[in-house]
């Protein structure tokens, strides 16, 4: 039987590397993190696949590829306050955390904020914040974040969510109800620019 890190590298090579994801340090978090630990048991045998799947309360992991490249437009550094809105499983969490100084993430489903804890905690990440509430509020008291990253589409972006962006800040996420695209924000000196970059399929913001 091929081995979780076999099937963690062929995923690197072949769902994102190949597919046009340069960022290496990105490249080197997925090589680390356990997806199979942020699935359930039941589904462990396709943690590696290339689809989304299911982690209860009608929520999901997100495709591998689709968190590589949301991640790598906001080219973390590895010193930066991060604010994610959506924990789900905890697995973009624990990528964040390989990626940016600190992390913040808000949950808004009790249950996958306590089970996503836990697994962040056993796999070695329980140094991240994060905590149950209504995302589209971020976390005020934690801001400015240089980045802000969305597991789930609002049908509008939430101000509050800009007004926490630290200059140069970039807030990254899926907007829309029936058409989503995955929408970058970017704070400068001049105020706010918005681009729309690929076409997604998300949960929506609850």
């Amino acid at each position: 039987m091929t081995s979780y890190a076999d099937q963690r590298r062929t995923m690197v090579r072949e769902q994102l590397s190949q597919r046009g994801i340069r960022d290496s340090r990105v490249l080197a978090a997925f090589d680390r993190v356990p997806r199979h630990c942020y699935v359930p048991e039941a589904l462990r045998a396709h943690a590696y696949a290339d689809h989304p799947l299911a982690i209860g309360a009608d929520q999901t992991i997100s495709q591998p590829y689709v968190v590589a490249y949301m991640l790598s437009v906001l080219d973390l550094q590895g010193e930066e306050r991060v604010l994610e809105i959506g924990t789900g499983s905890g697995y973009q969490t624990a990528l964040l955390a390989e990626l940016a100084g600190q992390v913040y993430s808000i949950e808004f489903f009790s249950d996958l904020a306590a089970q996503a804890r836990r697994v962040l905690a056993d796999t070695g990440y329980s140094h991240v914040a994060l905590r149950v509430g209504d995302g589209r509020m971020g976390w005020a008291e934690a801001a400015p974040f240089d980045a802000i990253v969305c597991s789930a589409a609002p049908a509008t972006i939430p101000p509050a969510l800009t007004e926490q962006l630290a200059p140069n800040g970039r807030l990254i996420l899926p907007l829309g109800t029936q058409r989503q695209h995955l929408v970058l924000v970017e704070r400068s000196t001049t105020g706010l620019s918005q681009h729309k970059l690929l076409p997604v399929r998300f949960v929506p913001m609850q």
